[in-house]
């Protein structure tokens, strides 16, 4: 998995990218009765959004992401919010066997996918990650609602617009956020043995201001591709122009969790001999 998340996307990606409401917390507890003798792990965690959330609901979380960038300001974040039971390991959904390794007879009760796994093979992911969940755990695909120039709204389609003559050429990836890519994971999930497989959602109206879709779009950009400082004011500009309407830009956020649940006959769960330190 190689995604050009590194330097300031990275950046722009902590301070900017969408957040997710408790209540998702809330539904991933519920579904998967996580405690404080859990371990979660979230693959693709890039700075810790699901991550840090998911800390103090359980023993531990340990954050997997192949951008080392991402990672130290992840890293970062947890020591400004003084959770101590976070784990960072650099590395890839293909990695997954090795980490299982690392593991040993520890289990883990949970692992989320927060709008990464696009990126990965899911269907070798769910079969990888089956014989390392304790009984009554599971997966859980996150998507945190439509991209920002993907949205059913006039501000949005002006965005898309933009974008796309900046670009020079069509935005039509919808980043595992589509009910078709849902679909599609929800069957590779059955077909490899998970039960209970069903979707959860969370709906809330959020208002941006510029600076915060701003701020979206360039934490979306490769790196590669993201305009020096100069150029990068007057893609703002250009795309401020562009909006038909002054902020605050009012989207409609639908997270969904699509869920599976382990079978019983993989890892009883446990214990660990010892708490990961944060690292």
């Amino acid at each position: 998995m190689t995604v050009g998340f590194s330097g300031e996307v990275a950046q722009y990606y902590a301070k900017y990218r969408r957040g997710y409401p408790p209540q998702v917390f809330d539904a991933l507890q519920e579904t998967f009765q996580l405690s404080q003798a859990d371990t979660v792990l979230d693959m693709g965690c890039g700075t810790g959004q699901l991550t840090l959330p998911l800390a103090p609901r359980v023993r531990s979380v340990v954050g997997v992401d192949p951008e080392p960038d991402m990672l130290q300001l992840a890293r970062h974040a947890a020591q400004t919010q003084e959770i101590r039971n976070a784990t960072w390991i650099l590395g890839a959904d293909t990695e997954l066997p090795a980490l299982g390794e690392l593991l040993g007879e520890q289990s883990l009760a949970l692992i989320v996918v927060g709008q990464a796994l696009h990126w990965m093979r899911h269907e070798e992911l769910f079969r990888t990650a089956a014989p390392l969940l304790r009984t009554g755990g599971g997966i859980a695909v996150i998507s945190n609602g439509t991209p920002l120039w993907l949205q059913n709204s006039p501000w949005s389609r002006a965005l898309r617009t933009c974008l796309e003559e900046w670009m020079d050429t069509p935005l039509t990836a919808t980043c595992g956020t589509s009910n078709h890519d849902r679909l599609r994971y929800a069957k590779a999930l059955r077909s490899t043995g998970y039960d209970g497989v069903r979707e959860l959602a969370v709906e809330y109206r959020d208002e941006l201001g510029f600076d915060q879709l701003f701020g979206g779009v360039c934490s979306a950009i490769p790196a590669e591709r993201l305009p020096g400082p100069d150029e990068r004011d007057a893609l703002a500009e250009r795309i401020r122009q562009s909006l038909p309407t002054d902020e605050p830009f009012t989207e409609e956020v639908r997270v969904t969790m699509l869920v599976g649940q382990a079978q019983t006959g993989h890892r009883p769960g446990t214990p660990a001999m010892c708490r990961p330190s944060g690292s």
